[in-house]
């Protein structure tokens, strides 16, 4: 734990490649210490056709699910040390937002073979 999944709007690809998306998530978690390395799931899906608002505008919003009992402190943590992560790759004319997501532990079920 935590899922980050990662939405963004695949012109971005022409500045950066992907992998450097997913990893400026992963390591922005990771340095929250909240969580190990090996725990923080990251992935990414890119959109050819969204709007953002009226307008065309490149986005990225990053989705965070954890299990439920963090603090609120902690939650802040996570999200503005992600947000900042991507803010430090310098892309020009985007809107980035980063969302944290209580998950039920009840509900959650996991499988590894």
């Amino acid at each position: 734990m935590p899922h980050c999944i990662l939405e963004y709007a695949k012109p971005l690809e022409a500045q950066l490649n992907p992998t450097k998306l997913v990893q400026a998530v992963y390591e922005g978690a990771y340095s929250t210490g909240l969580f190990e390395g090996p725990d923080i799931k990251t992935r990414a899906i890119a959109y050819q056709e969204y709007l953002t608002g009226a307008d065309k505008t490149a986005f990225i919003h990053v989705t965070v699910k954890l299990l439920k009992g963090r603090t609120d402190e902690q939650k802040q943590r996570l999200s503005s040390t992600v947000i900042k992560r991507l803010i430090s790759l310098q892309l020009s004319d985007i809107s980035i937002t980063v969302e944290i997501v209580d998950m039920e532990s009840n509900s959650y079920a996991k499988h590894l073979t």
